[in-house]
């Protein structure tokens, strides 16, 4: 069984990742629903936090039914850090977790994210002084090192469960990578398997086929995978993945008559949480995945995604769901 904490989780459990824009409380609650155990929210400025930004501040809405869920802040002063912790406890996540691996320049550039890796003696007391300051579970995400020759990520991971984190996830690639080139497993897998460690170690990275799963927990031996671009517009991905890991055998596609109820209810948890405007907006760039692999779709696509009205939206989809109702996905 693999916890967080007193947060127990399964045997090889499925993590959303922290995506900007992405993954957000409606996107959260689908991909809950259908297999994730753990997810995310997108990663939030800690001097937003401080400065009570509205975008920072609307990142921190948590529905109940996402749960367990996990927070992720980033910053790179403690003090900044230490005061968005007391702000975060207070919208009652079940983990707290600390952004140590965004590559972004302009978080980079101001030593955050993926930025700290230049400087693993801040990493660790960061850490430390936010795990004595809250008494939820903190775990950290990050990468293998800032660039190939500052892979220390066995001893960064060994330090970082020393000062308390309860959980690190880690994503194949250096900083320096940024999304470029195979993820590399093997040294999350030398993290696992260092003696010392005793806390959850999750791999990050081209999890994108149930078999690459399976490959993560059977060859490299890891405590469960983090998922990321593979559940945008696919949320089912996670039940795919669980359905693959317990018979070897895929499950069926999502029907079209599932796909278009999907985006349906992902469209209408969007309008609740952001409104009309940005509800319609920012759930665009899911319906190219929901949709993917249908011929002749492209009229009905750019339908969805320049329509403003989600009236609009709605009316394609049940267009959508009478033309194409009985195609079969690969």
């Amino acid at each position: 069984m693999v916890r967080i904490g007193d947060i127990e989780l399964g045997e090889f459990p499925l993590l959303l990742a922290p995506m900007e824009d992405v993954s957000d409380p409606p996107f959260r609650a689908l991909c809950k629903e259908l297999g994730a155990d753990v997810v995310y929210t997108e990663f939030i400025s800690s001097e937003g936090l401080i400065r009570d930004a509205a975008k920072s501040v609307m990142k921190l809405d948590i529905y109940e039914k996402e749960r367990p869920v996990g927070i992720q802040i980033f910053g790179a002063n403690l003090d900044s850090m230490l005061r968005s912790v007391e702000i975060v406890e207070a919208s009652k996540p079940d983990i707290i977790d600390i952004n140590f691996g965004c590559p972004v320049k302009k978080v980079v550039s101001k030593g955050a994210g993926a930025g700290i890796l230049k400087d693993i003696d801040l990493m660790v007391s960061l850490t430390e002084a936010m795990v004595k300051h809250t008494n939820l579970p903190v775990t950290v995400k990050t990468r293998l090192g800032w660039d190939e020759d500052t892979i220390k990520i066995v001893e960064v991971a060994e330090r970082l469960q020393d000062v308390g984190c309860k959980a690190i996830s880690i994503h194949g690639r250096t900083r320096k990578q940024m999304y470029k080139g195979d993820a590399n497993w093997a040294p999350i897998a030398e993290v696992k398997n260092n003696s010392r460690m005793h806390i959850p170690v999750f791999g990050n990275g081209d999890v994108n086929t149930p078999e690459k799963a399976k490959e993560m927990r059977d060859d490299y031996g890891l405590d469960g995978a983090m998922i990321g671009r593979a559940s945008i517009g696919n949320p089912w991905f996670f039940n795919e993945v669980k359905h693959f890991l317990a018979t070897g055998d895929h499950i069926s596609k999502p029907t079209m008559i599932e796909r278009v109820a999907a985006a349906k209810k992902h469209l209408e948890m969007a309008i609740d949480w952001k409104g009309e405007r940005l509800g319609v907006f920012e759930t665009r760039r899911h319906y190219t995945n929901y949709f993917r692999g249908i011929p002749h779709f492209k009229e009905y696509r750019m339908k969805m995604v320049t329509s403003d009205a989600s009236e609009d939206v709605f009316k394609v989809f049940e267009e959508v769901l009478s033309k194409f109702k009985d195609f079969q996905f690969d």
